[in-house]
């Protein structure tokens, strides 16, 4: 059984990324949000790795991945790295699971730079406009203002964000899995200078294509999801019409942790 791990470290156009893979069958790849990074993905990975031969990485900015000063993080940037680590891991068709900024980001890979996909899943994603939550977009006009502060006060608002996003009952030890590459130095700076880089014309960009989408695909959603509504999940089943469309009673933001077994049905279903 596969366990999450980052063995390998992949050069690419953004800086060094950590990532890792397990098991073995069809190609199946995960693509993480804000502020996540591919730790969210550990319980389900042990059971994806019984069929499928699972990729994951921290996208740069993020995790276990390069957090330079200077560094470009944006959604056009990390579309273009999702094609990047395609074509390092030698993937032509693999299926694709998408959660939060993973939505966009591999959007764009599919529908402005020719990334094809078997089957794919689209969790609670950010994918059209407004983003995210109100805490998120104040954030994103005041960065300057949080920017420095004492590392106690950091920790406890990156704990506070994370938790926010949760309806379920989640561990400490993936609370701390989630919030721990964000209290290094180069993880705090990071981690403001991801509101800073937010703009939404990357979202913009590829909402006239979502009809477009050359695959099967399934939109799956945590029901009381605190920062993306379901009545977004519903907009944007509207610009799919193609697309499946699930819901996961009870459960918030993450249900890859809020419930595991829950998505695991929705996903052996589709996939």
């Amino acid at each position: 059984m596969g366990d999450w791990t980052l063995s390998e470290t992949v050069s690419t156009s953004a800086g060094s990324v950590s990532a890792g893979h397990a098991g073995d069958g069809p190609d199946l790849v995960l693509a993480h949000g804000w502020p996540w990074s591919s730790f969210s993905w550990h319980r389900i990975i042990p059971f994806l790795a019984q069929r499928y031969r699972v990729y994951w990485y921290d996208m740069p900015g993020y995790g276990q991945s390069d957090k330079a000063a200077a560094q470009r993080t944006s959604l056009d940037v990390q579309g273009e790295i999702f094609a990047e680590m395609l074509a390092h891991w030698r993937l032509v068709r693999p299926s694709v699971i998408a959660h939060d900024f993973g939505g966009a980001t591999t959007l764009r890979a599919h529908l402005l730079l020719g990334c094809d996909y078997e089957r794919y899943v689209l969790m609670n994603v950010v994918a059209m406009r407004p983003w995210g939550s109100a805490f998120f977009d104040h954030m994103g006009r005041h960065v300057e203002a949080f920017q420095g502060l004492p590392a106690h006060i950091h920790r406890a608002l990156v704990e506070a964000y994370i938790r926010g996003a949760l309806v379920g009952a989640v561990a400490d030890d993936d609370i701390y899995g989630l919030v721990e590459p964000w209290l290094t130095d180069d993880g705090a700076a990071s981690f403001y200078r991801q509101f800073a880089q937010a703009d939404e014309r990357y979202t913009a960009e590829i909402e006239p294509l979502f009809g477009k989408l050359r695959c099967p695909v399934r939109i799956i959603w945590g029901e009381d999801d605190p920062w993306i509504p379901l009545e977004r999940a519903k907009a944007l089943h509207a610009l799919m019409p193609q697309a499946g469309f699930e819901t996961i009673p009870a459960v918030g933001h993450m249900p890859q942790l809020e419930a595991p077994k829950r998505l695991l049905a929705s996903l052996e279903s589709f996939l």
